[in-house]
């Protein structure tokens, strides 16, 4: 036990030592991060009359990625449709919901986890899990998750810790005011697999180097190479605000007066420098006064500006102009449409291979949890992805219809109608209600005799 009482002990250090990169990307990730750039002398003048503007493109980079990463189904190799029962454990376990938690939190902190065990009943329970309470550890030889820390408080206050290894789980807690950690339960198993499965982004063979060490491969946020740009946009954003304040009410000079010029007639006291900015007029019987205004702020700079540092942020995400209209015109066309994407959706696609694994690990454990051996059958299970892209619907189900319509030589459509309905993106239960219409329509005469009167009248269809 003090074995693995070391390796949890290593990796609650790691966590606490992620935690300030982990807290940076969640403050970008809600717009909360603070304004950089601005001159302490300008926010000590302007006071609370200047509020941090913040556009948020780290978020907006984040959806636009996560809106394209939806699983539609696992199947083993080989088999043309999804496993009815792998679906079923995922629908049981809310997996539509859990997988666009996990992997809208893994794109934005870096990575997120999902953690398989025993569920009430015999169905397996898949959990989605935050950077800020989990982590793992890789074996340097083959790579492959070697342990996984979890952390939780209770409604008590009392604090829960599991450290996951490839044999089971370990789980210790601690009292409120109490000093030592006390062991609670263990759980054995013969996965030779941590039940805890990170999701990844950008993830690197040997991680990242940062001075000492490295960090574990544990990925990087999908907006890290825009921050910068995101705090220059900020600044000039919350800049262009300040000087729109003094092109709507300009600055003002006057020359052969005196303070006692500037009285306020029904106080009696001086006026002070807003009260003198913000008047809109000044009248003193002092005939060698003048007056006068400067020139207006003129913002088509800061327009500028902005709209330099939104294009360069949305080329390094591989973001098409057309996502924000104020950058790019809109496309003319579906095929122009498709063009401008072509780099957003090899990017996705990449996404989906690289978590498309992790899922399918995350099925393999719930079927050895569910008590089948490990099989080369459970190590080639498939992730079933959405098209990333964005086809119109009637140039996507025209090329479909023509690929069902179209024999081989022996006279057989070259795409089955079962997948021209899962390439049309109708889910499961909606292609098994079509089988089911199908098999009733078939064995209905009256609908057989209208088919065979339409083919009479239009030539064949499809069947």
């Amino acid at each position: 036990m003090s074995e693995l009482e070391d390796v949890r002990d290593r990796l609650r250090a790691a966590l606490r030592r992620e935690i300030p990169q982990l807290k940076k990307n969640d403050d970008y990730f809600e717009g909360e991060q603070p304004l950089k750039f601005l001159a302490p002398e300008l926010e000590q003048q302007l006071g609370s009359r200047i509020a941090e503007l913040v556009v948020n493109l780290p978020r907006f980079s984040v959806d636009a990625y996560e809106q394209r990463l939806d699983i539609d189904g696992f199947r083993f190799a080989g088999s043309e449709s999804t496993d009815d029962e792998l679906w079923r454990i995922w629908q049981y376990n809310d997996g539509d919901l859990l997988a666009q938690q996990a992997h809208r939190e893994g794109l934005a902190l870096s990575r997120a986890y999902a953690i398989v065990g025993e569920g009430e009943d015999e169905t397996p329970l898949i959990t989605a899990e935050s950077p800020f309470e989990a982590i793992h550890e890789d074996d340097a030889r083959t790579h492959e998750v070697k342990y996984g820390y979890k952390r939780w408080i209770g409604e008590d206050k009392t604090r829960w810790e599991d450290l996951y290894h490839p044999n089971g789980r370990v789980t210790w807690f601690k009292k409120p005011r109490s000093a030592a950690w006390q062991f609670d339960s263990e759980e054995t198993n013969e996965f030779k697999l941590c039940r805890m499965v990170p999701l990844i982004n950008d993830p690197r063979i040997l991680g990242r180097y940062r001075p000492g060490k490295f960090d574990q491969r544990l990925g990087r946020s999908v907006f890290h190479d825009i921050v910068p740009l995101t705090d220059a946009l900020n600044k000039i954003l919350t800049d262009m605000m300040v000087s729109a304040e003094f092109h709507a009410m300009p600055r003002r000079w006057a020359t052969g007066l005196s303070e006692t010029d500037f009285i306020d007639e029904a106080t009696g006291e001086q006026l002070d420098t807003l009260s003198l900015i913000a008047g809109r007029i000044w009248g003193v019987e002092n005939d060698k006064a003048a007056f006068g205004q400067f020139t207006e702020a003129d913002l088509t700079n800061f327009h500028s500006t902005a709209k330099l540092i939104t294009q360069f942020a949305t080329m390094l995400l591989g973001l098409p102009s057309h996502y924000l209209p104020f950058v790019g015109d809109n496309p003319a066309s579906a095929d122009a449409i498709r063009s401008a994407e072509t780099q957003l959706v090899k990017r996705a696609e990449r996404k989906q291979s690289t978590l498309g694994t992790r899922w399918e690990r995350v099925q393999r454990l719930v079927l050895l949890t569910q008590g089948n051996e490990d099989s080369s059958k459970l190590r080639q299970i498939e992730t079933q992805w959405r098209d990333a892209s964005t086809p119109t619907v009637a140039q996507k189900a025209d090329a479909i219809v023509k690929l069902v319509q179209a024999k081989d030589t022996m006279n057989r459509s070259i795409l089955p109608v079962q997948q021209a309905r899962e390439d049309l993106g109708y889910t499961k239960t909606q292609r098994d209600r079509m089988t089911d219409w199908d098999n009733a329509n078939a064995s209905d005469p009256q609908v057989v005799a209208a088919l065979r009167d339409i083919q009479t009248v239009n030539g064949p269809i499809i069947s």
